[in-house]
């Protein structure tokens, strides 16, 4: 018998499906999705021709972050199933030659895990500097002005300690101290308890947020006109520091190397890392991806934010990444559970949406790194306008009306039309299903040849078929100069692809000087050459097989 060979590079270019669980497929009537669920439609994930899921937190959680704040690492929700589920779930997708990556949630707990729940006892418990304590100021005041992503100071007050604990996210979500070797120590157990039961990766939530300044030094004020709100909204005083001191420390450095060096114990385990840092995004993804000893890949926030890509930020952010760490490895995504859906964020006209979600596919499944898709992307779904009365997330709570929060990109898929709930669950869903998601179901575009769906298959297809698209160089013809048309080169041992994107909803016509080279069909796009000039349409792209 022949063993299977093992490819340890299988990340390096692989497009990974994002599967927010709570919203993928209900299958008990609770109106909450859970891994049977997940399980039931691995064969259409499959068939769009990735390479791996990744699943969102399903381990017990009091679900006040919805799994983002973890009170046992090693177990199953119940909402969500049992371990033997989730060993089913692993089962299955291998046999359909999917890899399974799961969401470790390292930077913090739960107040409701047992670490924590000792830690807060006393000053001397064995846990009591596993999480960030420190004194209050003379007046009563937290240590420093360091604020939550979720609104206000970072740090909460805890009577039982007299102390202060860091909380980068909601006051029940206190950080683990890094700067504790057991700490890392356990997290490493974590990570091959899950290694051990058969996972291929891992996706790192909030990966620059494990280390601190140990020095509690107050972050500096950061002008106006260097506020970004990729991170968070412009409704969050967040955005109005550099975060010099509360996150992206370099003593990350080596914990990502020990980190590194357990993966590497197993045939093929990989790992993405989320990377949310509004000033130093993409050097930080240099560091952490670099050398080959640390994360496999990284994502920023650089197209997750509000600005729809141009060529012009599209060829800073590799050029950017070229030049701090020219052998790092992104993995970019224009949509996730945390923002606002693409087809939403960047608004078009609307007799243009459909063809502007074609060419956005087109485009992140073309550049150069691995590609994250968001699940229902691949249907156009839009934002849902979820109303107060039904929210869920504490951070849309937090500062409604102004930001809605995360609920409207977690909505439940919708898989079948005039199903009740779409097909989703037989229940109430824990978010409700938007009436013209509902026009946009799985089995109706199934039956449309010419569907968005369908042109993503086409997309992954056309990606594996030419390695160059995957795995290549990445050659920019437009540089940073004006204009609405994006052209690079893509290249893998003499495989060549052109590809041209005309990123407004205007008509372009550009000069075409490039001689051997055989246009390659792909039914989305109706670009014409003719005479010397390429014809784009709003939204259009040309993919040239180059001799």
């Amino acid at each position: 018998m022949i063993e299977k060979k093992i490819d340890k590079d299988w990340w390096r270019g692989g497009v990974i499906y994002q599967i927010y669980p709570r919203s993928y497929q209900d299958t008990n009537g609770d109106g909450v999705g859970d891994l049977n669920g997940i399980t039931s439609r691995l064969p259409y994930i499959a068939s769009l021709g990735v390479d791996a899921i990744w699943i969102s937190p399903f381990f017990t959680s009091p679900m006040l972050d919805f799994g983002y704040d973890v009170s046992d690492y090693c177990d199953v929700d119940p909402m969500f199933g049992t371990l033997a589920d989730f060993d089913k779930l692993i089962s299955v997708s291998h046999e359909l030659g999917l890899k399974v990556m799961i969401d470790l949630v390292l930077s913090h707990t739960s107040d409701q895990h047992p670490w924590f729940v000792e830690s807060r006892k006393d000053h001397t418990n064995p846990k009591s500097d596993w999480y960030v304590w420190a004194d209050a100021k003379p007046d009563g005041t937290p240590p420093n002005n360091w604020l939550s992503i979720f609104g206000g100071s970072s740090w909460q007050w805890d009577s039982r300690r007299k102390q202060y604990y860091l909380h980068n996210f909601l006051k029940t979500q206190p950080d683990l101290n890094f700067h504790n070797r057991d700490v890392q120590d356990a997290l490493l157990d974590v990570t091959r308890f899950w290694l051990d039961r058969g996972v291929d990766g891992f996706r790192l939530d909030t990966i620059n947020f494990y280390f601190h300044s140990q020095s509690l030094k107050d972050n500096p004020a950061l002008p106006p006109e260097e506020q970004k709100y990729n991170t968070a909204p412009s409704v969050n005083p967040y955005s109005y520091q550099s975060h010099l001191y509360d996150k992206s420390q370099p003593e990350n450095l080596a914990f990502l190397k020990r980190f590194r060096a357990l993966l590497d114990e197993y045939p093929a385990a990989a790992a993405v890392g989320e990377v949310g840092d509004e000033e130093k995004g993409l050097k930080i993804l240099a560091d952490y991806t670099s050398g080959g000893d640390k994360m496999h890949m990284c994502y920023a926030f650089d197209f997750l934010g509000p600005n729809a890509p141009t060529p012009q930020n599209v060829f800073k952010a590799f050029s950017d990444l070229q030049s701090e760490a020219p052998d790092a490895w992104a993995c970019w995504a224009f949509s996730n559970h945390d923002v606002v859906r693409y087809a939403s964020r960047w608004p078009v006209k609307p007799a243009l949406q459909d063809s502007a979600n074609r060419q956005h596919a087109a485009l992140l499944l073309s550049m150069r790194g691995s590609a994250c898709l968001y699940q229902g992307e691949e249907l156009g779904l839009q934002e849902a306008d979820v109303p107060y009365e039904d929210l869920q997330d504490p951070y849309g709570k937090e500062f409604w009306p102004d930001f809605k929060g995360r609920d409207g990109c977690r909505t439940p898929m919708v898989w079948q039309a005039g199903a009740v709930n779409a097909g989703f669950s037989s229940g109430k869903p824990w978010l409700p299903i938007p009436a013209d998601h509902a026009a946009s179901t799985v089995d109706v575009e199934e039956q449309n040849n010419a569907s968005l769906l369908n042109h993503y298959r086409d997309m992954l297809a056309f990606r594996k078929m030419h390695p160059a698209l995957s795995k290549g160089a990445i050659d920019f013809v437009t540089r940073e100069e004006e204009g609405d048309v994006l052209v690079f080169i893509r290249e893998s041992d003499g495989d060549r692809i052109l590809c041209i994107f005309n990123l407004c909803d205007q008509d372009r016509t550009v000069p075409f000087s490039y001689e051997n080279v055989e246009q390659l069909e792909l039914a989305a796009f109706d670009s014409v050459l003719k005479d010397g000039l390429l014809h784009l349409p709003p939204y259009g792209a040309y993919f040239g097989a180059m001799k």
